[in-house]
């Protein structure tokens, strides 16, 4: 019998926010920053990113995810 994941530890609250079909999708998701600190860390987040092959920026307190391997470009 497989035990269910506590959705608030760092394992499960990275599964539900790759689990989204946004992201399965390859769209752009985003998270505020402190939740990423308060549930993973950044670190263990930004790893999670790069080895998704996928890209973020930050602004203010929000963290963009782009959930595909599509270059970004700055526009204005």
């Amino acid at each position: 019998m497989m035990r269910p994941t506590n959705r608030f530890s760092p394992e499960g609250w990275l599964r539900d926010v790759f689990a989204s079909r946004a992201v399965q999708q390859g769209q752009v998701i985003r998270r505020q920053k402190g939740d990423i600190e308060h549930y993973v860390g950044m670190p263990l987040f930004l790893r999670e990113i790069r080895e998704r092959g996928f890209q973020a920026v930050e602004n203010r307190d929000q963290v963009v995810i782009f959930c595909n391997q599509a270059p970004i470009r700055r526009l204005t």
